[in-house]
């Protein structure tokens, strides 16, 4: 074979290498963003809306629940509403020229009183629920609300009262000697 041969083929194998290289190291990124992927989507917060509250309830009650929040937020739509317009009247008073603070006061309170309406329409649908459910259903819906629902912790509150409620429960349980 001539010098001229012996130089093609490196060449050659030398591209081939490249390319192979190129392969491996392009899949094994592939393969890291993919698993990355899944761990960072196990690892994502729980969803943290009142609807979720139910989660750890029979499907059929679950199914109850959110039909309840419907109805509740249905029947307290005229107090969303209010709320609404009355939130941009809010707006509309700060970004005139001149400030009339009795308007801004009287307006922030019909925003308020209407929020007020709207929540506790909200959470007499959530009781009326809950008047459903047996002890040990409510139970689990009350630990949901703790965690998913509107009166849930904060992160360090909710940790702090873990081991105390760990305690109560021992403390209630019957000795059984």
């Amino acid at each position: 074979m001539s010098g001229r041969a012996w130089k093609f083929l490196l060449v050659g194998s030398l591209v081939l290498n490249v390319f192979l290289i190129g392969g491996v190291a392009g899949g094994a990124y592939q393969w890291f963003v993919a698993h990355g992927r899944t761990t960072t989507a196990a690892a994502q917060p729980q969803p943290r809306a009142l609807r979720f509250a139910a989660e750890e309830l029979s499907a059929d009650r679950q199914k109850q629940f959110v039909t309840a929040l419907k109805d509740a937020r249905r029947e307290a739509r005229d107090y969303a509403r209010e709320g609404r317009e009355e939130r941009r009247e809010v707006l509309r008073l700060l970004g005139a020229p001149q400030l009339d603070r009795t308007a801004l006061d009287m307006a922030l309170s019909r925003t308020r009183e209407a929020d007020i309406a709207l929540r506790s329409r909200v959470e007499q649908g959530v009781a009326d629920f809950a008047a459903t459910l047996s002890p040990d259903e409510r139970v689990k819906f009350a630990e949901g609300l703790r965690e998913r629902g509107q009166w849930r912790l904060p992160q360090t509150q909710a940790q702090r009262q873990t081991p105390q409620r760990q305690q109560q429960e021992q403390n209630e349980q019957p000795a059984s000697e």
